[in-house]
C-alpha cells in the first residue's frame, strides 16, 4: 500500500552505526525525499496518472531545478515511463538527463515495479528487473546500485540475492514483524550484511539497512491534495506528522532540528556514507523476515491466497512467456519464418512482458487491491497472453496470425516442449468425436487415450503420451476412427473404463478404517482408497517400499467481517475464530481406468442433499515405466474450489503418519527452501503458522517425505503432527474502510481451480525430483492446433535439439531487442549525440540465463558444480561467435561490475570471476546471465 497524497522524507541517522567515540560526533542527518506510487492498488494504473502519477514526475522536475541542494530518488519504473514516453515535454527530458547526470535525481532499484516478496516467482521478479532496468540503460546509460523495498509485505531471502546479482551495492526494507524489528532495534542489529542463498552465502551477499519502523512515519506531511475523483475521496489518511508543513510553520520545524546537521541526499548519497564509516557488521545467513505482522491482531498471511484466479493466470501467462521467448528465439536462428515479421513478434512479446511485470507489484499478485484494479491486472495479463498465442501460432504453423486453425473432421497438433531437457509427458487435447485415431510426424500411430470430457458436455478429452526433446516440438494428427460393429473402437485411442462407488456420508474420525480398500497402481505408487468413506487411505511407494498413510480432505476456517467482534480478516489479513471445520457432508468416488492414465474422481457436497459438489479432487496416475522417473513418480491433482459462503476460508489438508512434529518446509519464490518450525504463538498462532508456498512444500521424519508441487502460490502450514495444509481460497466481506469505500474485498463467488504434484519417497529421492518436477509443471509442453493439410510442411522443419545435464534450468532464451551497445563506453557516447533517433531492435543479441537448481551437498551427484560448453549446447541456433557474461539484468558486463564489499565478523571468501569464452562452470544455485552472439546469415 502507498499514500500518493504526500511526499514523505526518509531521516537516517549515521552516528547510530556503532559505538565508540565516533559516535559522538555531530549528528549527521540525511534527508532522503521520495515517492513511492502503487502500480495499481485503489486506483488503476490510468486513474493513477491522470490524478496524481504524471503530475508528482513534472513537479519534481520542476522543483529539483530551482536549487541545487535539492535531491529525490524513485523507485518504480512503469508510471515513469509512461510520464516519459507520452506526457514529458522536450525540455523536461533535457532536465531529467542532467539531473541524472549530476546524481540529484535516482532511481533506487529500478524495477518496473517494486514488487512482492512473498509470493511472487523468482523468475518474474528477473523479469520486472530487467525490464526497468533494460529501459534506464538504453534511455540514459545508468544502472541503479542500491534497492528500496519499503512496502512489500514481508522480506524474502532470495529477493537480496538477486538484487546482488543485478549489481546492487546496498538493499533498504522496512515491513518486518513488528516483534522481530522491536527486537532488532533493542540489539542495535538493524543493520547487517545478508547472505540470502545458503549455497552462494558471501558470493552474493548485500548490505541490508531496516528502516525504523515504515517509509511513512519517519517524515513530513506537506500541504496539498491530489485530485482523486469523488468516489476516491471518502478515506483520509493519516500523515506522518500534524500540521502538515507550509511556508507558514516551516520554522517551528526547523527549529527542532537544533545542534543536528542536515542535508538533502539521495539513498546513495547516506549508503556511501555508511560504507565509508568502515563499520564491521554481524551476517545474517538465508533465514528471512515472514510472515510478516504489522501488530498483534494484523497477522499478513491472507493474501498468500487471496484472488486464487490472478494467481493462477499470472503464473500461467509467465510461463507462455517463457515458451513464447525461446521458440521465437530459436525461429529466428538460422534463418527466420518467411512470414513472421520479427517487429511485430518483438511487439507481442513485449505486451506480456509489461503484464506480467505489473502483476509482481506488492497489490498486485498478493490479491491485495480494490475490484477495478484486479480487473485491471486480469485484461493486461490476457491481452498478453492473447498477443502471445498469435505469435506462437505463427512461427509453429508458419501461416499469417488469426488463420483458420482447426477442420472439422481432425486437428493437427504442435507440441513445443520449453525446457532444455528431454520431456516425457501426457498431453491434453479435447475433441468433439469420441473415436480418435492419433498418429505422430512420421504416421506412426502414437500411444493415447480418451474419455468422456469433465469439463465441456458433449466433448472428450484425449490424452497423448510424448516425448520431447529440448526446445523441440512433436506433431500429431487426430482423426475420427472407424467403429467395429459391436460399438467399440476398431482401432487407435484406447477408451477408459468407469466405475462408480456412490456417495458416502461423512463419518466421525473416530470410526474405524482401512479395512474395505480398493487401489489404484503404477511402477511408483499405489493409492488405496478407502470404500468405507471415499476418501484416500494410503500410498505405497517403491524407492523404500513403504506404505504411509494419506487422507485428504477439504475444511473451511470462519473469520469475522464485523468489527464488534474482534479483528476480522480481508485481503491482507488472516485471522480465524477458531480451528477448521469439515466443509462437506459426503462424498462420491468414480474411478477411470485407461491403459496410460488412471483418475480418481473425487466430489465433496457441502450437504447431503446438494446437487453440485463444493470441492472436487481429480488425481491422475501415468501407468509408464519406472524408469520414466518424473512422470511415474507423481500423483497429479486438479482442485476445483467453491463457490464459497461469506467468510470462509477454503484449505486443503493432507493428514499423514508421517512424524514431522509440526516442521514445514516451503519455498522461497521457487528459489529455495526455508524450514519452518511450529512456533507457539499465545495469540493467532494459527494464521502466525502460514507462510507462502509459491512452488513446493514439504513434510518429513526419518524416512519418508511427502512433497507438493504447486501451479501457483498458496498459503501453507502443519498445524499439527503429519499435517500439510494449503490455503487454497478465501471468500471475504468485512466492515473495514478499505472494503466500504474501495471495494477492496473478496466478495464475488468465484471457483478457483489448483493443481499440485504429490510426490512420495524417501528424501534423497524426493531431493532429486522436487526441482524438476516443479520446473516441468511450470513449463509444461505448449499445445497449438493448426490444420491437417499443414503436418506435411511442418515435419520438415525440426531443429537440433537444446538439451542441458539434468542439473541445469534454462531460465532464459529470449531475444530483448535492446538497442544499446554492450560497450558502456560507446553506449554512452551515442547518447550524448543528443536525442538521437531509436535504433532498430536489435534482432542479433540474445539473453541467456542458466540456473544451477540444486543446493550445496543437496544431492551427491546433481549438486557438483557443471561444466558446459555453450557453443555445443547452442549449436542447433546457429554459429556462436562470442559470448559475454552480464550481470542478472544484462546491464552490466561481469567484468567490470564491481560492488563494495563490506567488513563483517564472518569474513566471507572471494567472489566468483566472470567467465570467458563458450566453457562456463555453474556452481549449486548460481545463475548466470550472458549475451550469446551468433554469426549473421
Amino acid at each position: 500500500m502507498g499514500l500518493p497524497r504526500w511526499l514523505p522524507l526518509l531521516a537516517q541517522l549515521v552516528a547510530l552505526l556503532s559505538a565508540g567515540p565516533r559516535a559522538r560526533e555531530p549528528i549527521r542527518v540525511f534527508v532522503v525525499p521520495h515517492s513511492h506510487m502503487d502500480v495499481g492498488w485503489l486506483y488503476t494504473v490510468q486513474e493513477s496518472m491522470r490524478v496524481y502519477a504524471a503530475s508528482v514526475y513534472t513537479t519534481v522536475v520542476r522543483e529539483l531545478a530551482l536549487g541545487e541542494h535539492r535531491r529525490f530518488i524513485a523507485a518504480e519504473q512503469e508510471f515513469f515511463r509512461l510520464w516519459w514516453d507520452r506526457t514529458a515535454s522536450r525540455v523536461q527530458k533535457l532536465q531529467v538527463r542532467e539531473l541524472l547526470a549530476q546524481g540529484r535525481l535516482e532511481f533506487v532499484s529500478g524495477g518496473q515495479v517494486m514488487p512482492d516478496e512473498a509470493v511472487t516467482h523468482f523468475d518474474d521478479q528477473i523479469l520486472q528487473l530487467t525490464e526497468g532496468h533494460g529501459f534506464l540503460y538504453e534511455t540514459f546509460g545508468i544502472r541503479p546500485r542500491v534497492s528500496w523495498q519499503v512496502d512489500a509485505f514481508g522480506a524474502s531471502a532470495t529477493t537480496p540475492t538477486l538484487f546482488a546479482l543485478a549489481g546492487f551495492n546496498a538493499h533498504v526494507i522496512s515491513r518486518i514483524d513488528y516483534e522481530v524489528k522491536n527486537a532488532m532495534a533493542d540489539t542495535k542489529e538493524m543493520q547487517f550484511v545478508w547472505r540470502g542463498s545458503r549455497s552462494l552465502a558471501e558470493q552474493q551477499e548485500i548490505f541490508t539497512h531496516v528502516l525504523d519502523y515504515s517509509y511513512c512515519m519517519e517524515g513530513y506531511s506537506w500541504e496539498g491534495v491530489a485530485p482523486f475523483p469523488a468516489r476516491l475521496q471518502s478515506v483520509a489518511f493519516v500523515s506522518p506528522s500534524d500540521p502538515p508543513v507550509t511556508m507558514r510553520n516551516i520554522k517551528s520545524y526547523l527549529e527542532s532540528f537544533t545542534g543536528i546537521t542536515a542535508e538533502y541526499a539521495t539513498l546513495s548519497t547516506y549508503l556511501r556514507a555508511v560504507h565509508a564509516y568502515n563499520a564491521t557488521w554481524h551476517v545474517r545467513g538465508h533465514q528471512d523476515f515472514l510472515p510478516y505482522t504489522s501488530e498483534e491482531s494484523q497477522v499478513w498471511t491472507g493474501f498468500y491466497a487471496s484472488r486464487s484466479r490472478l494467481k493462477g493466470l499470472a503464473r500461467r501467462a509467465s510461463a507462455l512467456l517463457h515458451a513464447g521467448e525461446s521458440m521465437f528465439t530459436r525461429c529466428m536462428w538460422p534463418r527466420p519464418p518467411r512470414r513472421l515479421d520479427p517487429g511485430w513478434a518483438l511487439r507481442q512479446l513485449r505486451k506480456l512482458r509489461w503484464a506480467v511485470s505489473e502483476v509482481q507489484h506488492h497489490d498486485g499478485i498478493t490479491g491485495t487491491q480494490a475490484v477495478q484494479v484486479r480487473d485491471m491486472s486480469m485484461e493486461h495479463l490476457s491481452a498478453g497472453v492473447r498477443a502471445v498465442l498469435r505469435l506462437v501460432a505463427a512461427i509453429v504453423l508458419d501461416r499469417p496470425p488469426d488463420s483458420p486453425g482447426s477442420e472439422p473432421e481432425g486437428h493437427l497438433a504442435a507440441v513445443y516442449n520449453p525446457l532444455a531437457w528431454p520431456v516425457t509427458a501426457l498431453i491434453t487435447l479435447t475433441v468433439s468425436f469420441p473415436h480418435v485415431n492419433v498418429t505422430d510426424e512420421s504416421g506412426r500411430p502414437a500411444e493415447a487415450q480418451v474419455q468422456r470430457s469433465k469439463k465441456i458436455p458433449d466433448k472428450y478429452d484425449v490424452y497423448v503420451l510424448t516425448t520431447i526433446q529440448g526446445l523441440s516440438y512433436r506433431y500429431y494428427s487426430i482423426r475420427p476412427a472407424e467403429q467395429a460393429p459391436d460399438g467399440k473402437q476398431a482401432s487407435g485411442a484406447s477408451m477408459t473404463v468407469t466405475s462408480k462407488l456412490g456417495l458416502k456420508p461423512r463419518r466421525p474420525r473416530t470410526r474405524p478404517r482401512g479395512q474395505n480398500l480398493v487401489s489404484v497402481s503404477n511402477d511408483c505408487y499405489t493409492v488405496f482408497l478407502d470404500r468405507d468413506t471415499n476418501l484416500m487411505h494410503s500410498i505405497w511407494e517403491r524407492w523404500s517400499n513403504r506404505t504411509v498413510g494419506v487422507t485428504q480432505e477439504f475444511l473451511e476456517y470462519p473469520v469475522s467481517g464485523t468489527l464488534s467482534d474482534g479483528p476480522v480478516s480481508d485481503n491482507y489479513v488472516f485471522l480465524p475464530k477458531g480451528p477448521a471445520g469439515p466443509a462437506w457432508e459426503a462424498v462420491s468416488l468414480e474411478i477411470e481406468r485407461g491403459r496410460l492414465l488412471t483418475e480418481i474422481r473425487q466430489h465433496f457436497y457441502r450437504t447431503l442433499g446438494a446437487k453440485e459438489p463444493t470441492y472436487v479432487i481429480y488425481s491422475r496416475l501415468a501407468q509408464v515405466p519406472a524408469a520414466r522417473e518424473l512422470l511415474c513418480g507423481r500423483l497429479e491433482q486438479e482442485l476445483r474450489v467453491g463457490p464459497l459462503r461469506m467468510n470462509r476460508e477454503a484449505v486443503l489438508r493432507t493428514s499423514t503418519d508421517l512424524q514431522n512434529l509440526q516442521v514445514l518446509h516451503s519455498d522461497s519464490n521457487a528459489f529455495q527452501m526455508q524450514r519452518r518450525p511450529y512456533r507457539d504463538h499465545p495469540v493467532h498462532a494459527i494464521s502466525r503458522n502460514y507462510y507462502p508456498m509459491v512452488q513446493s512444500a514439504y513434510i518429513e521424519d526419518s524416512g519418508s517425505r511427502l512433497v507438493l508441487v504447486s501451479g501457483q502460490a498458496h498459503g501453507v502450514s502443519s498445524q499439527g503432527d503429519g499435517e500439510l495444509e494449503v490455503l487454497l481460497h478465501r471468500r471475504l466481506w468485512n466492515e473495514l474502510e478499505l472494503t466500504q469505500y474501495f471495494n477492496v474485498s473478496l466478495k464475488e463467488p468465484s471457483v478457483a481451480r489448483p493443481e499440485f504434484w504429490l510426490l512420495l519417497g524417501p528424501p534423497s529421492v524426493t531431493t532429486r525430483l522436487r526441482p524438476r518436477a516443479g520446473r516441468a509443471l511450470q513449463h509444461r509442453p505448449v499445445v497449438v492446433l493448426g490444420r491437417l493439410s499443414e503436418a506435411d510442411s511442418l515435419s520438415a522443419r525440426q531443429q537440433e535439439a537444446v538439451t542441458l545435464p539434468p542439473s541445469l534450468h534454462l531460465q532464459t532464451l529470449s531475444i530483448p531487442g535492446w538497442n544499446y551497445s554492450s560497450d558502456h563506453a560507446e553506449h554512452l557516447q551515442y547518447l550524448r549525440k543528443g536525442f538521437p533517433r531509436k535504433a532498430k531492435a536489435d534482432l542479433r543479441r540474445v539473453l541467456l540465463r542458466l540456473h544451477h537448481l540444486y543446493e550445496t551437498g543437496e544431492d551427491p551427484v546433481l549438486s557438483q558444480p557443471v561444466t558446459v560448453n555453450l557453443k555445443s549446447v547452442l549449436r542447433g541456433l546457429g554459429s556462436l561467435v562470442a559470448v559475454e557474461e552480464r550481470s542478472l539484468t544484462g546491464t552490466w558486463s561481469a567484468d567490470s561490475l564491481r560492488r563494495w564489499s563490506w567488513r563483517t565478523r564472518t569474513p566471507g571468501g572471494a567472489r566468483p570471476r566472470a567467465s570467458r569464452g563458450p566453457v562456463v562452470t555453474i556452481g549449486p544455485k548460481e545463475i548466470r546471465t550472458f549475451f550469446a552472439h551468433f554469426q549473421p546469415h
